[in-house]
């Protein structure tokens, strides 16, 4: 497959050699901000409370939050508020009053999972809004598994479905986000009898050693992955079906195409997935108005042996391995690709290019104003219907 309107990073790959070729080209300078960059896409880093909170008027049930309008926080939806470094956690509803000439925005309070709101000065919008099993009303168990990267916690949902299925969900979440990010799949799981297991993985914060974890943007988190399954097989699952967040998506994809367990992966749900990371780096490094060499160069240095010393990665990370477009012929199992179209993290244009040129495999439904993975919390009946309706027809009738 050709595709001329790729970066020109792709390119690099073949063509531009590494050391004397792009020292000759690039200064000192500019090679301390490829690697700044480079570092920041593969270290893993706590996301910070930056949002200001600005007043809580009302009493429960009638509470309101105002807060600076921006482009997340005036999109109508369910959302989740983290504050006080996480600790504290409250579930967001509509817009009540937005105010353009203060750019402010007032939305319900629908509840206070857990913390003090009042005394909040900083705040982290987010998708998820159920930050552990009891918010989501689902019964679980706290349950470990053990992979050679160590202890990874994990929730076990077994469903309360009076006929549970023989076929299990695996939750796999994004890059920087935790496992409650696919808690959101929890209620209509649990709905359609479908156990589940919300997993973490190498390069969480419940599981990072701080100095050296260093993602491997799927190339590597896929192991952990077929441990979760590897449970799964042993607690009375027959087949499994993979959800994917983001990032979460390439390890799913990764863990269907090369674990030992794939055998047992019947279908895929991906929602904002990354199915080519080339795609993803070229919208980063454009929003950051990298200059084409840096940008050539911070790829060089996530992928090619040469720069483990500046990354930190003990394997480079291989992006052609986890280009789907490119693998579209690969696909050999059923997908639900949930993707927004003004998705400003992983642009929707390579979900759209797989859904094009495997619709026998691939059922893109369309939605084009959740940004990036939430598409639940802008229609949760869309979402969930979607999934329904894929999982009814493509796996639970195999039983």
């Amino acid at each position: 497959m050709v595709r001329d309107s790729k970066f020109p990073t792709r390119l690099l790959l073949a063509s531009v050699g590494v050391g004397a070729g792009i020292g000759a080209v690039i200064s000192v300078a500019s090679s301390g901000l490829a690697a700044y960059f480079a570092r920041k896409i593969v270290v893993p880093e706590n996301s910070p409370d930056i949002l200001d909170i600005l007043h809580i008027d009302g009493f429960p049930p009638n509470m309101h939050i105002h807060l600076p309008a921006d482009e997340e926080t005036t999109v109508p939806g369910t959302y989740g508020l983290y504050f006080n470094q996480g600790t504290g956690h409250a579930v967001i509803g509509d817009i009540v009053e937005y105010d353009p000439k203060s750019r402010t925005v007032s939305r319900e309070i629908l509840s206070v999972t857990r913390g003090d709101i009042r005394r909040a000065t900083k705040g982290r919008w987010t998708g998820v809004v159920y930050p552990e099993p009891v918010a989501a009303d689902v019964p679980f168990e706290d349950i470990e598994l053990v992979s050679d990267a160590g202890r990874l916690p994990a929730w076990f949902l077994p469903t309360d479905h009076p006929e549970p299925k023989d076929t299990w969900a695996i939750l796999v979440h994004g890059r920087a986000s935790t496992r409650a990010e696919g808690l959101r799949a929890a209620p209509i799981l649990n709905t359609l009898g479908i156990p589940a297991i919300a997993m973490s993985y190498r390069n969480d914060a419940e599981v990072r050693v701080e100095q050296t974890s260093r993602y491997g943007l799927g190339d590597t988190e896929w192991i952990d992955v077929d441990v979760a399954i590897d449970h799964a097989l042993r607690h009375g699952a027959r087949n499994v079906v993979l959800f994917g967040w983001s990032m979460g998506g390439a390890i799913a994809l990764q863990t269907a195409s090369r674990g030992r367990n794939k055998a047992h992966v019947v279908a895929l749900v991906l929602d904002a997935p990354v199915v080519d990371w080339f795609d993803v780096l070229d919208n980063q490094a454009k929003k950051n108005m990298l200059p084409t060499p840096i940008a050539r160069l911070t790829l060089e240095m996530i992928t090619r042996p040469w720069a483990r010393p500046i990354t930190g990665l003990q394997t480079p990370v291989d992006l052609e391995r986890m280009d789907w477009v490119t693998r579209a012929a690969e696909l050999d199992l059923p997908v639900l690709l949930i993707h927004s179209d003004d998705d400003e993290f992983v642009p929707s244009g390579p979900s759209h290019a797989l859904a094009s040129v495997r619709r026998d495999l691939v059922i893109m439904p369309e939605y084009d104003k959740a940004h990036h993975t939430k598409e639940w919390n802008v229609d949760p009946v869309q979402w969930e219907d979607d999934v329904a309706n894929f999982l009814e027809a493509k796996i639970l009738p195999q039983r």
